[in-house]
């Protein structure tokens, strides 16, 4: 089943007689889930009009380099970083010349070269070009660099000739651009993970809780089922759809959270423990709303249960993964806190990050985490969660295959 719930695509529109066939490919890729944002060069537009796109996709279309309205005026970089996929159809022979070039002087360019994301181009052209020794060059230098090449087509072209060039269908594409979050690194594992807070009840009304929004916890889920596995999520209260063919399991607080945990584990390979688990819980839960009769209340903690310590400790225990969520000023002090962790608690690997700054803290939809075991750490830079999550999930399916040969 083709999906692109909850991804984004960045299409881009080049000068080619398949360029109204780019209309019929926004729509197939909303019809799959996609959010789509269109940015067109100036050659395109002699082939289909910016409104046209812009009614089809529901955003703005994009064709200045250089947006006034833009945040600090750097549109291509605000692009560049929404999209998980920068998509090219039709690629021109000029375009695909000018992108192994390295070139960007325009929108469309500058944006290919500023993404950290899977491109991919749908060619279109006359089938002389098409054959051409300089394109065929041109498009093994950009399989070499990772470029997804869709196609092209064999048939009548708008020209009067016969042969390769013409651009795939627009469906083709589509199913194509969701094939490229099928990565298979986890196939054939149950996967269990964590998310979100959870809520230690004080009273009926009251309760003690932190600030996660369980994003980071949800692109992980996303994250392990592209990458094949099946997948369980066990999710604290959050204000997140749940996501498609997953099994989400909701808890409310550390101890639900913790005997469904250990309850999965038992059967998985991987387990993550992505949840901001409260660390302590009230001793006395108050079966009726306490009152506001004196200044001061004391309330008595009492510890909760480690999940990802506990699961660690399981006979048969899965992979397990950690995360540290801490307040530090340097990566040092956040390396030497999540490696004590990483100890103490006899995890495989540990997640860590620094929730003091807002713009990669709780409910930010961009992170930045440290990533540690028992013979190395890396840090990944600022990107968007969902990205992050492919990372992520990505060196994990590497560390756990590397664990495997070892035993």
């Amino acid at each position: 089943m083709y999906s692109l719930v909850n991804k984004r695509i960045l299409l881009g529109v080049t000068g080619g007689i398949a360029a109204y066939k780019s209309a019929e490919v926004i729509r197939r890729l909303i019809d799959l889930g996609a959010s789509v944002k269109v940015v067109m060069t100036k050659s395109a537009h002699d082939f289909i009009t910016p409104l046209t796109l812009q009614a089809l996709s529901g955003n703005p279309v994009h064709t200045k380099l250089l947006d006034t309205e833009a945040e600090a005026a750097m549109g291509h970089i605000e692009l560049a970083r929404w999209a998980d996929v920068i998509l090219i159809t039709p690629a021109s022979a000029n375009f695909i010349a000018k992108m192994v070039a390295g070139k960007a002087d325009d929108l469309l360019s500058t944006v290919c070269l500023a993404s950290c994301s899977v491109i991919a181009i749908a060619p279109s052209m006359n089938q002389a070009m098409w054959k051409n020794k300089s394109t065929q060059n041109n498009l093994t230098q950009l399989e070499n660099h990772g470029i997804k090449i869709f196609g092209p087509d064999e048939g009548s072209q708008a020209c009067g000739d016969v042969g390769p060039g013409r651009m795939i269908e627009p469906q083709d594409i589509a199913n194509l651009t969701s094939m490229l979050f099928e990565t298979g690194s986890l196939a054939g594992l149950k996967v269990v993970i964590t998310a979100g807070p959870t809520r230690e009840d004080i009273d009926p009304v009251r309760y003690i809780s932190n600030k996660s929004s369980g994003k980071m916890g949800y692109a992980l889920v996303d994250a392990a089922l592209e990458a094949g596995a099946e997948t369980i999520l066990i999710s604290g209260p959050v204000n997140l759809n749940p996501p498609d063919r997953a099994k989400t399991i909701y808890v409310n607080s550390a101890e639900e959270m913790h005997a469904i945990s250990i309850r999965e584990a038992a059967n998985c390979q991987l387990f993550i423990a992505c949840a901001a688990v409260a660390d302590y819980r009230p001793k006395q839960k108050f079966t009726k709303k306490i009152k506001k009769d004196n200044d001061l209340m004391d309330i008595s903690l009492v510890k909760n249960p480690d999940i990802a310590s506990d699961v660690s400790a399981l006979s048969n225990k899965p992979y397990t993964v950690g995360f540290a969520a801490e307040t530090q000023e340097n990566n040092e002090c956040l390396e030497k806190i999540a490696l004590e962790k990483l100890q103490r608690k006899k995890l495989d690997l540990i997640i860590a990050n620094d929730v003091s700054s807002q713009s990669i803290g709780f409910d930010s939809d961009y992170n930045s985490v440290l990533v540690i075991d028992k013979n190395s750490s890396e840090m990944f830079p600022k990107t968007r969660k969902a990205e992050l999550s492919r990372q992520l999930i990505s060196k994990i399916s590497q560390k756990i295959k590397i664990k495997n040969k070892e035993l």
